[in-house]
């Protein structure tokens, strides 16, 4: 069985666009390869390293139920099974930004995937934010996102991560973030600034997407990856 390596992550540089009320991305040199043979004394073989300074929810990553729950379970305590597994990826790219994605919307999406969802799966949406507007003035304001009902709904069908293409699961406009809420109900995890998911759009895949195991962590950059049968 041949299988394809679809990378559904996003860059992580300086200046890289960030939520608003996160840590903005820096990388500084520590050594160059000259100033470490120098201080080594070595004239055949230099090494040169960086230093990142990163949000937690810097590009694409995943967040610790913490993050929204006092009492919930840091990225370093949340069961792996929660980052990878079984997933599919539903299209609500038609949903308009200027509107939440609804149950309907949800159910739609799904039956034309021909898939259903299980107990258990990843599910991720594309909104086709990504397509449209990454590294413009929208990518942060104007998307869609879930209202607190259709996000009920894919917790209560037992999805134990909710991913999409855009900076957050909520719309923009929703100050309760009322998809974080369910996700801290339901101790459940989602997975924001995700991309290239136009390439496994109403398709099953094993979906991979490990947390660094920050120590008491309210979440993760992650690497991102689905695998699709060929």
């Amino acid at each position: 069985m041949a299988l394809r390596l679809i990378d559904l992550s996003q860059e992580i540089f300086q200046g890289m666009s960030v939520f608003p009320m996160h840590q903005k991305t820096f990388i500084m040199t520590n050594m160059t390869h000259e100033e470490n043979m120098e201080a080594t004394g070595s004239d055949t073989l230099g090494f040169s390293a960086r230093n990142l300074l990163i949000s937690e929810h810097g590009g694409t990553h995943s967040d610790g139920v913490w993050e929204y729950k006092k009492s919930g379970e840091t990225i370093d305590n949340m069961p792996l099974e929660y980052f990878w597994g079984s997933a599919i990826c539903i299209d609500l790219s038609h949903v308009p930004s200027n509107r939440y994605i609804e149950i309907k919307d949800l159910e739609k999406a799904v039956n034309k995937s021909g898939q259903e969802i299980k107990k258990g799966d990843i599910v991720l949406l594309y909104t086709g934010h990504y397509d449209r507007n990454f590294g413009t003035d929208k990518w942060q304001t104007t998307y869609s996102g879930l209202n607190y009902k259709s996000a009920k709904w894919l917790a209560e069908k037992g999805v134990v991560n909710i991913g999409v293409d855009a900076p957050a699961i909520d719309h923009p406009d929703d100050l309760d973030f009322s998809g974080h809420l369910v996700c801290g109900e339901y101790d459940i995890t989602n997975t924001e600034n995700l991309c290239n998911l136009d390439k496994v759009v109403n398709k099953r895949f094993l979906y991979i997407g490990l947390p660094l195991k920050i120590r008491d962590g309210s979440g993760s950059p992650i690497r991102a990856v689905a695998l699709l049968e060929e």
